[in-house]
Formats: structure tokens, sequence, C-alpha cells
């Protein structure tokens, strides 16, 4: 009996039969029955009596019940994850069937030697050792000895294997967890109270209101005390100009707003900000910003308090705007030429408490001073405030606008300084050039041509210069400076009545001509076509020009049309479409022709010799198609228009500016058609007008025409584009009546 007990376990695993044929590995009683009296399998048999498995109970009962249901593999048809006690791997097994019991592992085989594993088999006990052939065994199965290496099971044909959704892939083997061994995911929970603007941070909050204006700004401050809080925080007002709606804010919220910004704010324009008048003091503003930059108070009510009070506390100022200001005085231009040593722009236009005496301490105390305007300002007849400006040579704009003190001496001053070396040879003094760019003496009465003539080789960086009203002035000065300014691009010689048209032939053939682009000779009766002609032909990039009450005629008109159209971009050529063929979203967009835009205006008031002929020229020309003829006469000669793409904008006769500004309207945006129509119109009863009033016989007949002309005039109820324009345009126009024209 000790030796059977040391006897390892056989078990025997079933398999699938490869073939109904009897194995040669079948002992000689196979042929018995398969349950014999002595077999553990039949409960009838003799011998021991076999213990029945224990009953489990509880959570142990629950546990095998669920491992055998999560080990079935019909579960992988329910899309279910195969448990860890079925191994698959990719490869099918079948579970083993044990052939010992606990009732017959007490026996021992000593029948065969290679059924004891080597062990002695020597018989023991007739009736206690079992004989092979009572095992319950099948007869035609087949009996593997499980060796020492592990296994424990064998695989399934492929033709009988369960399939899986995910495939016979490698993965699978991490898929084969046990069902309630996954870890369960926590849902995350929606928060209720979620606000995306609240979650906001502060600095991307900051950001998006930045788009808003000023004025909407204001108003979102009343959503709520967060809103009021955000929206008067002081990182939005940084740059505060209320110059386009001060009107519409209270003087309550503008403090607000300047309180609020504090030592952020740098830019400052509170043009125009009366309301502001008792808050100066009172609310304390003056002294809330510390680090302005910008600061402009043109046109408030302030005194000279809260001016020294902004100036003193504000050192890094470099622009400054006191236009205007009373409070303004000889005291403030003390503590800006000691206080703002960056100071690059300052305008005291109109300041009647200010002189050249505190101007010239703020040319001595900021050095880095670029643009100075000092209209209608006393005492510019000062040597010595000239020759400082001469020695610093830092100005680019000098305005000087209304300042009936400048003399000749005082400009030679700040052009040479005084006492310079003269040159022999050209007899001109031989200082370095001035920086000036803009210089503006409109209304300088005292000046003559021996001022105007220092500026002639000095000021060669010289882009503006405004001499209007100066009537002292004549050519000679005016042909000397004129050559040797390069630059020049904006010339003003209003009402210089001594101006003749041999300064405008000069103007035609100096190096400027190429870059001017504004010319004001208004009111200068002297000049004509004579002078006009040369002008418009060579200034290629004019673009203003002024030229009311001067002699200049239709014909001066007749060349600005042509002259435009020559140096405007060609246009691209629009394809006549046949009219049978329908109208695609592409073939429109590429066939119509681009809106053109205004190229010159041109003022012609109260020119005696400009008559309606040439306002019809120039008008003719705004809406002119040109359609130029094919090379070999073909048939197509007239397919391809070209429209102007640069236009005149005329300013004329009051009786007739109602009729070009329709005119302009219609050429601006693209109805060429209708254009041509209110221009003949226009034509038809201009001319049946004059002879209405013209002496003679049949004047009655030519007043009822003349009153026909003007009624079809004013319906234009006819249709179709002009004959020539080839269908261009839009067709019939609805009647209509503009306003603000007295023939339509």
């Amino acid at each position: 009996m000790s030796s059977a007990m040391e006897h390892p376990t056989v078990n025997t695993i079933v398999e699938v039969p490869a073939s109904p044929s009897t194995s040669p590995e079948q002992s000689p009683q196979s042929s018995s029955s398969p349950l014999s009296p002595t077999s553990p399998m039949n409960p009838n048999a003799d011998g021991a009596p076999m213990e029945p498995p224990r009953k489990l109970r509880g959570r142990k009962r629950l546990f095998q019940s669920l491992q055998r249901m999560s080990s079935s593999p019909s579960l992988a048809r329910l899309g279910r994850t195969p448990s860890a006690g079925y191994r698959s791997g990719g490869r099918g097994t079948v579970s083993c069937v044990s052939l010992s019991s606990i009732g017959s592992a007490q026996y021992g085989s000593s029948y065969a030697t290679e059924l004891s594993m080597g062990y002695s088999t020597a018989p023991t006990s007739a009736v206690s050792t079992p004989q092979p052939e009572s095992l319950a065994l099948d007869q035609k199965a087949r009996i593997r000895f499980l060796t020492t290496d592990g296994r424990t099971s064998v695989p399934v044909p492929a033709e009988v294997r369960p399939g899986s959704r995910l495939g016979p892939t490698s993965e699978l083997a991490e898929l084969e967890q046990d069902y309630f061994s996954r870890p369960v995911k926590a849902r995350s929970k929606k928060r209720q109270d979620f606000n995306f603007w609240r979650e906001l941070p502060s600095e991307i909050r900051m950001q998006i209101i930045g788009y808003l204006d000023p004025l909407q700004v204001v108003r979102c401050s009343a959503v709520s005390k967060s809103w009021h809080q955000m929206c008067f925080d002081g990182q939005l007002w940084s740059d505060l100009d209320v110059s386009k709606y001060y009107r519409r804010i209270p003087a309550d919220a503008l403090v607000n707003i300047i309180k609020s910004a504090g030592p952020f704010a740098r830019d400052l324009n509170l043009r125009g900000c009366v309301q502001l008048r008792e808050q100066w003091t009172t609310d304390g503003l003056s002294e809330v910003c510390r680090n302005l930059e910008n600061f402009s108070l043109e046109g408030c009510r302030v005194d000279r308090t809260t001016i020294h009070c902004f100036l003193l506390q504000n050192s890094r100022l470099v622009h400054i705007n006191l236009s205007g200001l009373s409070g303004a005085t000889n005291s403030a231009m003390k503590i800006i030429s000691q206080h703002c040593p960056k100071l690059e722009y300052l305008n005291i236009s109109w300041c009647n408490n200010v002189d050249t005496r505190g101007i010239k301490r703020v040319v001595e105390g900021c050095p880095n001073l670029r643009d100075l305007r000092a209209g209608e300002t006393r005492g510019w007849s000062n040597i010595d405030l000239m020759h400082e400006i001469f020695k610093k040579n830092t100005l680019e704009r000098l305005v000087l606008m209304h300042c009936d003190s400048l003399t000749d001496d005082a400009l030679c001053a700040m052009v040479y300084g005084v006492d310079p070396d003269i040159d022999y040879l050209t007899g001109r003094p031989m200082v370095p050039p001035r920086r000036l760019k803009h210089l503006d003496l409109t209304r300088c009465q005292s000046i003559s041509d021996h001022g105007i003539k220092a500026l002639a080789g000095n000021v060669p960086f010289l882009e503006g210069l405004q001499i209007a009203k100066c009537v002292s002035l004549t050519d000679s000065a005016l042909t000397e400076l004129i050559t040797t300014v390069p630059v020049l691009t904006h010339i003003d010689l209003e009402d210089v009545n001594e101006l003749t048209n041999s300064f405008l032939q000069t103007l035609a053939s100096s190096p400027c001509a190429k870059h001017l682009q504004h010319l004001s000779i208004s009111y200068c009766e002297n000049l004509g076509d004579s002078g006009m002609l040369p002008v418009l032909k060579n200034c290629t990039n004019l673009q203003n020009l002024d030229v009311d009450n001067t002699r200049i005629s239709d014909l001066s008109l007749v060349e600005a049309a042509l002259a435009l159209r020559d140096r405007s971009p060609p246009s691209s050529p629009t394809l006549k479409r046949p009219s049978t063929s329908p109208v695609t979203v592409t073939e429109k967009s590429t066939t119509s022709p681009a809106r053109p835009s205004v190229g010159l205006r041109l003022a012609v008031y109260d020119c005696q010799n400009v008559t309606w002929t040439g306002v019809r020229e120039v008008l003719s020309r705004n809406a002119e198609i040109r359609r130029p003829h094919l090379l070999g006469g073909s048939k197509q000669a007239n397919a391809l228009a070209t429209h102007p793409t640069h236009i005149i904008q005329l300013k004329c006769f009051y009786g007739w500016q109602p009729t070009v500004e329709e005119h302009t309207k219609r050429v601006l945006r693209g109805d060429f058609a209708a254009a041509g129509r209110l221009e003949r119109k226009w034509a038809d009863f201009m001319q049946l007008n004059e002879e209405a009033g013209a002496g003679g016989s049949n004047g009655r007949r030519r007043r009822r025409r003349a009153r026909e002309a003007q009624m079809m005039h004013a319906d234009e109820e006819e249709g179709g584009a002009a004959p020539g324009l080839g269908g261009l345009g839009v067709g019939r126009r609805r009647r209509a009546r503009s306003g603000g024209c007295v023939i339509m």
C-alpha cells in the first residue's frame, strides 16, 4: 500500500479522434465492458467506497459558478472577453479530464511498468489492487501521459475553434482577463455651475475686451459689478483717445476712466473735453497720470495750475499739444525745458500767453525737438531764438502761420546763422544744410523775396512749402528756390498775385516735377493756359490741383483729362460676350470691368474762361470706353474694350456742380451707360438753353425746345447703352430724381 501511494497520479486527456479505427495501443482487455465490477466509476463496484465531492457554499460556490461561465467558449460569440482560465493564445483547447479520483488515489497500479512511471509493479494485494482493465475508460480513447513541462491542454482543430470579433491576433492574450478583475472607470461628473467667461484667465479677458471701442467698453461696465471692475481696469486704457466721442461720455464716466488708467496710461488725448472744467482740481485728475508719453489738451478748459501739474509729474513726455489754451504760459515752457528732455513734438499754436522767450527755453532744453508748431505767436523777430534754432539744427517741421512778426532777417538767421562764412565764388554762405522737411509761412506778410532766397540751396530735404497769402513774393525768389528742392511734393501759393506763367514753366522743368503731388495757385490771376499746360504734361504724379479764380480755359481741362488717361495704368480688356450664350458666375466676375478711382482732384471755381463745353469734355473722358481695333482687320475688331481706371473729380460752377457730382457717382460705381446718358442729356439742355437765350426771331420756339430738353434730361427715360459702347453697362434705368441735382 505504501508503495502504491508513492506512485504519481496518471491523468488522461480525451482528444477528438482522428479516425474511427482502433488504436494499436489498446490493451487486450479493451473488448470487455467499459465498466467492470471493480471500476471506480461504477457505484456498485466492490472495494473501498468513493468519497463524494465536498459541496461548496457561499462565496466559494459563487466564484466557482462564475469561473465556469467565464470559461465557456460560447461567450466569444456574445462579445465578451474570455477569462484567464480559458487559455487560447490564438489556439483553441479542451479542458483536462482527470481519470483519478479521491477514492482511487489510494490505489496504485502495479500491472504495467509504463503505468507506474518506472516504479515497482509487484502485486501487493490481489483484492485491493485494481487491474488496468477495471479503469472506466473508453476503449477507443487515446491516453496521453502528463510530463513535467506543465502543459494541461491540447489544441482544438481549426475547423471547430470558436470565433472572436477581435480576430486571431496576438493582442487577444492581453485582452483575456477576467471580467470582474477589470478596473471600473469612474465617469467624470459635469460641472453644473461652469461659466466659460469666468473661468478664463484675466489676461485673456482683457485681450478680448481690448478689441471693443472705448464707448462700447463704457457701456459694458453697466452689466454687473465684476464687469464694471473689469472694464475700468487700467490695462485697457493705456491708449486713451476721446476726441471722437467725448460729447457722448458724461464727465463722471470720463473721470473714472482717467483714474482707472492711472499709471497704465501712455497716450492721453482729451481734445475738446470741455465737460472736465470743474473736475481737474476737485477729483485730482492731474495727479493720477504719471507715465504719460503723448499728452494733448487742445480745446480743453483747464487752468495753468493743472497744466503745470501734468508737466511736472510726467518727465517722459514726447508729444505735447497745448494748442489754444490760455493757461499755457512761458512758465509752462520753462517746466517743459527742465522736466521733459525727451520732447520731440510741441504744439503751442494760438497760445496768446506764450512768446519767443518761452520757446527759446524749450529749444535750448529739448535737444530732440523735431516738430515745432507755434502759429500766431508773438516775438518771432528775435534773432537770438533763430540763431539757437540754427545751432541745434534738429527741426524737421516748423509751422509759423499768421506770425506777422517774422522778418527776413530772422528767417536768414534761422537758415545760415549770424555772420557766416561767405563763398567767394558763389557769394553764398557756407553752412551745413538744414533738416527742414515742412515749412509753413502762411500769411507771414513781412516776408519778402530776400527771406525766400535765403532758403535756396539750404533746404535740400524740403517736401512741403506753404507760403500762401505772402503778397510781397515774386517770380524771381520762387524760381530760384524751386530749382534747389528736388523732392518737393506739396506747394501752396494761394493768393500770391505777383506770380506769372514763367514760374509755372520753370516748375514744369524743375527736378521736383516728377514728385509734385499738390499744387495750389488759386487767386493767382496772372496764370493761364500757357503756364498750366506744361505742368499738366510733366507733373505725372499730380493728385490735387487748385486753379480756381485764374485765367485757365477749357484747353487746360481737356489737357488734364488726356494727361490723366495717358498716365493711368491700362485696365484689363473686357471681352464682349455673345448675347445668346448664358452668363456663368465665373464669366461674370472676369468680364465685368473694375470700378475706377479718383486720380486727380481739380478745382476750377470762378474761372471765367471755363465753359460748359470744357466741363462736358471732362465728363466724357471720365466715362469713355475705348475699343482698340485688332490686327489683320478681323471681324472681332471691336471685341475688346477698356474702361478708365482713374478719373477727374471736378469742382466747377455751382450751377453745374450737382450734375457733375451725379455723373461722378455713376462712373465710380461702374455704371458707364447711365453716366453717358446723363452727359448727353445735359449737353442737349445746355445747348438749347444757350440758343433760347440768344436774340432774334423764333425765340419762343427755342425756349420751348429748351424746356422740353430740360424735362427729358430730368426724366431720363432713355434705355440701353450709347452707340459705340458695345452694350457695356446696365440697360434701361429707372426714372429717378436726385435731390441734390437741379437738372435731374
